[in-house]
């Protein structure tokens, strides 16, 4: 399979027999960034001076920098994009918002960029003053922010900026199911990505502009889906689901870019671990003659550039106690990494669903649940600092307590599973419960053998009729990742510890905690 996708490397030059375009851009990309403007370990967790000073590390704003410069310097047309995503999972965001996301993205001078799903995170409010505090436009098409006052007439559709005497047509996309994966309001509406694709691609080519790009915050399978049912679309820049395209390493998911039809399709990883340059030339009529590039590692090779390392120094001077302090100990890595959470048992999901269950023992609680998608890095092995846990759990979120009966945990179930294709953030890790799947069936009939724990050791097939307590989130109480069975829940309460606070206590009380997998989670 991935000597196709190498094969297809072959193909990237289109038009064989065309005239050689006078117009070529290199687009400059990022996406899921996700305020780490610090280096990261290879696990995509916190990465210490003294391993970066090894050359251990990747990423941070910093070599992105020092890259970006060396890439415009390459080029004699650029532009930088952001497939969405640059909000949550630092304290940096917990701290400042989207304020400092805002100074860093400034700085680095992007042109444009959609709106992820986290910018959502906090609402319009805080979505309103990041828009107001950046230099370019915030691109989001299938949204009506019409009633929304605090978005209104902030956020375009698409807006076109020019390079080297010629338009280019830029167009934002977010994913339709936001309002179940974040906190627009209810004065947001999500549309179809295609449609609203269409209307303003039509809408920019009756203005005479013929190169368009969208950013696309929504994911591999439904770019390449958007690719096949537009016309007119020559580059789609993802995000949302962290996908690796490259046409030299094994890991990858696809050739980078990868092509359907006429559109080139990229996306960058997450964290700020690689910066995506394509190449793409154009002729005279705004087609694609040629698109080939590869993702460009940020590791010890780039520089960091010392402006910019002092100026985060600066900013993390109110986050450095918090962050350093040692309060637990592993003795293995604990696996956070979001390709296993969101299909597999892990041992992060198996921590926390353990350290939430514990918390409320001796409440009568039997069973939690854990969304993969608040699961957001991986804990290396020996001492865990606080800083640590909360990337692994950066969303402020509490412990919810409340009961609903065996048939609506096996609804719930259903619904993590049900789009496991698109390693969705719904899927859970569990305590107190086991299930299998079978992802060969259609969603919503592909959970089988679920049972509970009973009298503490003994396991016996869940009752659909019976009530059982359950610890969560208040996220997934509340209905969010799409759990809106537990919105009317009996006996709910939101208001308990916060998560992180609860999974560093537990690590510290069995320390030096032993990561495991104990088949809580079967696939079929």
């Amino acid at each position: 399979m991935y000597g196709k996708l190498l094969g297809t490397v072959a193909a990237l030059t289109l038009g064989a027999g065309a005239a050689w375009a006078d117009y070529s851009l290199t687009i400059l990309h990022t996406n899921d960034f996700h305020d780490r403007f610090e280096p990261i370990s290879s696990s995509d967790g916190p990465c210490s001076a003294e391993d970066n000073a090894a050359g251990e590390c990747f990423g941070g704003s910093a070599r992105l920098v020092s890259a970006l410069a060396e890439a415009r310097a390459r080029s004699n047309n650029t532009i930088l994009v952001d497939g969405g995503d640059q909000f949550q999972g630092t304290l940096f965001y917990t701290y400042y918002k989207g304020v400092m996301t805002a100074e860093f993205m400034n700085k680095l001078g992007y042109d444009a960029m959609t709106v992820g799903n986290h910018e959502f995170d906090d609402g319009p409010e805080v979505l309103a003053g990041f828009v107001d505090a950046v230099g370019f436009p915030v691109l989001m098409s299938n949204a009506d922010i019409s009633m929304e006052p605090k978005l209104k007439d902030k956020i375009l559709k698409s807006t076109v900026i020019e390079r080297g005497g010629e338009k280019i047509g830029l167009i934002g996309l977010t994913p339709i199911d936001t309002p179940e994966i974040a906190s627009p309001g209810k004065n947001v509406i999500f549309t179809d990505p295609v449609a609203a694709v269409q209307g303003e691609v039509d809408k920019l080519t009756g203005e005479g502009v013929n190169k368009i790009i969208v950013l696309s915050h929504s994911g591999y399978l439904v770019d390449k889906r958007v690719a096949a049912e537009t016309t007119g679309v020559d580059v789609i820049v993802g995000g949302h689901d962290n996908t690796y395209l490259s046409n030299i390493s094994p890991d990858a998911k696809g050739p980078y870019p990868t092509m359907v039809g006429k559109t080139a399709i990229v996306q960058a990883y997450a964290y700020g671990k690689f910066l995506g340059e394509l190449n793409v030339t154009f002729d005279d009529a705004g087609e694609i003659v040629e698109a080939k590039g590869e993702p460009l590692i940020m590791d010890k090779a780039v520089a960091e550039d010392a402006a910019t390392l002092a100026r985060i120094a600066e900013l993390a001077q109110p986050l450095d106690e918090i962050r350093s302090k040692v309060v637990a100990e592993t003795a293995a890595e604990i696996d956070g990494n979001r390709d296993n959470c969101r299909q597999v048992e892990c041992t992060m999901g198996n921590l926390v669903a353990d350290a939430s269950l514990a918390r409320v023992a001796d409440q009568g609680v039997t069973i939690a649940l854990v969304n993969s998608g608040g699961l957001r890095a991986s804990i290396d092995a020996g001492e865990v600092t606080m800083g640590e846990v909360l990337t692994v759990l950066p969303f402020q979120n509490t412990l919810s307590t409340f009961e609903v009966t065996g048939a609506t945990l096996v609804e719930a179930l259903e619904n993590g599973v049900s789009q496991y294709e698109e390693k969705a953030g719904r899927f859970l890790q569990v305590a107190g419960l086991k299930y299998s799947f079978d992802v060969s069936q259609p969603a919503g009939s592909r959970i089988s053998d679920v049972q509970v724990l009973v009298g503490g050791d003994a396991w016996a097939p869940i009752d659909p009729t019976a009530s059982y307590l359950v610890v969560s989130n208040n996220y997934v109480r509340q209905g969010g990742d799409g759990f809106s069975v537990f919105i009317d829940a009996a006996k709910a309460y939101d208001f308990g510890p916060d998560l992180a606070d609860v999974v560093a206590e537990f690590i510290a009380a069995n320390a030096p905690y032993q990561p495991y997998l104990d088949g809580r989670i079967t696939k079929k």
